[in-house]
């Protein structure tokens, strides 16, 4: 079993604290089936250069730091690039702390994992140039929610020595946009639908989304089958957990360009 990267420096009073979700990624990324999968995908006859890996909503930074640290073991290769962006920006300073920590073994000052570049405080895929990112991972806010929450307009140091009411208020709205995902869950998921044509490498581009009964996955699947014709892209459930009887259930989705 591979090593879940350490977060105990990471305040989650305004981030993101790993759960089952977060870890459900963890185990579907590392297992047989996907280590496999990716390791023939970007094969280094196939692909010579590093890989790109991108996480959407980094959040700990714990998803971002497992594959980083541990690329060998599901990529089949060490010489991964990877970053992350997020709009909460105690987030990207976790991040940076929690993949550091994870790729570099107790008191040495050689990498072990991959080269991360770094986090970037963004919206979603906003940074990136098109067809730049090779393997994309998302664990968006899919709860179902009344309204979508709005960044605080000073929700980062310009608070720091403000009154409690206000950094609890700031700390909440933080929290809110790491969960709640508007109508069905899917407001912001959709957004980052939209983007995975033009952000994704145009041949070997692969993105692992997570989602909710509630989301309606099977209907989310079979809108990205029939993207570009519906012979170009393939989505396919990897992993499920949650509750089979409510609508906590999650899954992963794999969602693919065919191999040229």
């Amino acid at each position: 079993m591979l090593p879940t990267p350490d977060t105990s420096h990471v305040s989650f009073d305004n981030v993101y604290e790993p759960a089952e979700d977060s870890f459900l990624l963890l185990d579907a990324l590392s297992s047989a089936s996907e280590s496999a999968y990716l390791s023939e995908r970007f094969s280094i006859a196939s692909t010579p250069q590093p890989p790109l890996i991108l996480e959407v909503g980094t959040g700990s930074g714990v998803v971002l730091a497992f594959v980083t640290g541990n690329a060998g073991a599901i990529m089949g290769r060490r010489d991964v690039l990877s970053m992350g962006t997020d709009i909460n920006l105690f987030a990207c300073r976790a991040t940076q702390e929690t993949v550091r920590k994870a790729t570099k073994p107790p008191n040495s000052k050689e990498p072990f994992g991959g080269c991360y570049l770094g986090p970037l405080s963004a919206s979603l895929t906003a940074p990136m140039r098109p067809q730049s990112v090779d393997l994309l991972i998302f664990n968006p806010p899919y709860v179902p929610s009344e309204d979508m929450p709005v960044l605080p307009a000073a929700s980062h140091d310009a608070l720091s020595a403000s009154s409690r009411h206000e950094i609890f208020a700031r700390d909440n709205s933080l929290l809110a946009l790491a969960t709640d995902g508007g109508a069905d869950g899917m407001e912001v998921t959709n957004l980052i639908l939209q983007e995975l044509p033009d952000v994704l490498h145009p041949h070997r581009g692969v993105a692992y989304i997570l989602l909710c009964a509630q989301n309606r996955p099977e209907s989310i699947k079979a809108g990205i089958r029939a993207w570009q014709g519906g012979n170009a892209w393939e989505a396919e459930t990897i992993r499920r957990s949650g509750r089979q009887g409510g609508w906590e259930k999650l899954e992963i989705v794999r969602i693919a360009r065919r191999a040229q």
